[in-house]
């Protein structure tokens, strides 16, 4: 079966930085465009950021961009979201997620990391 399994979620303060990552089996990893969710407590789950399957194309919601940056190493099946400047705002699980290319549906979730930045 397909699993995405993030890792590298943390408690930080305002100012630090994570880089999360996502290792993906049971799929074909080149196939896949990659991508980031969040959710905050309370809060509906928001998309955060996209790769595609070569990693010339990226995209960030306005309120990482700048902050966040997502890559991918296909040799390894891993997707990694690199984190500074962290913000309180940006506690909440963290979702890998995978999407088939060609389509723009978000095929496979991993289970979540919790990120929780205080102030």
């Amino acid at each position: 079966q397909v699993q995405l399994v993030e890792s590298g979620g943390g408690l930080g303060q305002t100012g630090d930085s994570l880089r999360l990552s996502c290792v993906a089996s049971g799929l074909t990893f080149s196939l896949y465009t990659m991508g980031w969710f969040r959710q905050a407590p309370g809060k509906e789950r928001e998309f955060v950021t996209r790769i595609t399957w070569s990693g010339s194309s990226t995209d960030y919601i306005d309120s990482v961009k700048g902050r966040f940056t997502i890559s991918r190493d296909n040799a390894k099946n891993t997707v990694y979201l690199q984190m500074n400047s962290l913000k309180p705002e940006d506690t909440a699980v963290y979702f890998c997620v995978a999407g088939l290319r060609g389509t723009t549906r978000w095929n496979y979730w991993g289970q979540g990391t919790q990120v929780t930045v205080s102030s």
